[in-house]
């Protein structure tokens, strides 16, 4: 039966699934796909619930770490409109990651199933194939819908690398109806699998150009105390992400102030570092902050660096160009494909310190308009992007026989 003929006087209604999704506690984790979501929810043809699984804990206290932040998570809660959903599921320590999605498609299969039978899903959309667009799959077989999956990043650049996450993402791209690149390098590395899913499109993040506009300048750098030329380093506080040569690589710029936004488990490093070279004048840690404090920052600012070893679609790049400010990066996965001239930021090839400070002064000797640097960021809305998304989903659903 094509469910086309059954839709006629409502609308599609959405079920996206993943673990990348902010809540009270976690206010920017995967807020990237909460943005997408965000936008594509403006189309009137569609409705969306999100369930965005917690890993179980029993208890809340922050003695507890990162375990006792997620048992403080709500099991529901309103976002931007949108019915959010957090059942836990089951997370055994030192079994690695192979078992985690059966683990959670067990763990959340009883309270989906109750779901579907309250707003009549049509489709699944998952987010980040391992392990949330196997369990996306999982989850769309045992309901009859289709599902489309978004590849991210390091689910496609990373996790591949590991023999049975690997056989798991290859099915699991098989199986679904449709697979989302948000960017050509992921699409290119899907392909790399050898896999025949029917349709493969490339559809990349957006930036919110409401939220992240140019701040009055001269006011939030007086605000913040900065003088001289800053740079801003954004993201988890990981190696991966490079902050730690982002912080060396002052020791070849010593006009330079590092504003550092985020936190995780190299903070303390991060710290010592600061401190080993002499910069605790130099180095601000502003901890998290919302995205509307966030483009305060940017606009202060004088560079963005982004010293990642691996990227999908980076956001932060445009996020810091929508508030005019330029951008250096490491030359890796799509962030070559947002930096395409001189009027966005440099790529570095180096990833290192001296290949940063040779970025930045790269950077410094020919620095750009930072209104131009704001149009560049326009040519990058989601308008463009969500129609093609919502062309997409309907597509599916109405090709989809149940």
């Amino acid at each position: 039966m094509d469910s086309s003929k059954e839709r006629p006087s409502r609308k599609i209604h959405v079920l996206t699934f993943s673990t990348l999704y902010p809540n009270q506690i976690q206010k920017r984790h995967g807020i990237f796909v909460e943005t997408r979501i965000k936008h594509l929810r403006k189309k009137k043809g569609v409705e969306i619930v999100t369930v965005a699984p917690i890993p179980w804990f029993p208890f809340k206290h922050s003695i507890f770490g990162q375990y006792g932040k997620y048992a403080r998570v709500p099991r529901r809660e309103e976002r931007n409109g949108i019915t959010v959903y957090h059942p836990r599921y089951l997370v055994i320590p030192k079994i690695g990651m192979s078992m985690a999605p059966f683990l959670m498609a067990i763990s959340v299969w009883p309270f989906v199933r109750k779901l579907h039978k309250k707003y009549d899903f049509d489709i699944i959309d998952g987010h980040f194939l391992y392990p949330d667009g196997v369990v996306a799959v999982i989850l769309a077989r045992l309901l009859n819908l289709p599902v489309i999956n978004t590849a991210r990043g390091s689910d496609i650049n990373l996790y591949p690398s590991y023999w049975f996450p690997r056989q798991l993402i290859r099915w699991a791209i098989n199986k679904s109806n449709a697979i989302i690149s948000v960017c050509n390098f992921l699409s290119f590395e899907i392909e790399k699998l050898d896999v025949n899913q029917p349709i493969n499109i490339v559809l990349r993040n957006g930036v919110d150009l409401e939220t992240f506009a140019p701040r009055n300048r001269k006011t939030m750098r007086k605000l913040l105390g900065l003088c001289g030329f800053t740079i801003i380093s954004v993201g988890n506080f990981i190696e991966g992400k490079g902050h730690h040569l982002v912080i060396e690589a002052l020791k070849f710029m010593p006009d330079v102030t590092l504003i550092l936004v985020g936190d995780g488990p190299m903070e303390k490093k991060l710290q010592f570092l600061v401190k080993k070279y002499g910069l605790n004048n130099r180095v601000i840690f502003s901890g998290i902050l919302t995205q509307n404090k966030l483009a305060e920052y940017y606009s202060a600012a004088d560079c963005l660096v982004l010293a990642s070893s691996r990227e999908g679609w980076a956001n932060v790049l445009l996020e810091a160009m929508a508030c005019g400010t330029p951008v250096v990066a490491t030359k890796v996965s799509g962030t070559p494909e947002i930096i395409l001239n001189s009027t966005a930021g440099y790529l570095i090839d180096s990833r290192s310190a001296k290949g940063i400070s040779s970025g930045i002064a790269k950077l410094r000797s020919c620095y750009p308009d930072r209104d131009e640097v704001r149009k560049y960021a326009a040519m990058f809305s989601w308008e463009e992007v969500v129609d093609d998304l919502d062309a997409l989903i309907t597509r599916v659903v109405d090709g989809y026989k149940k």
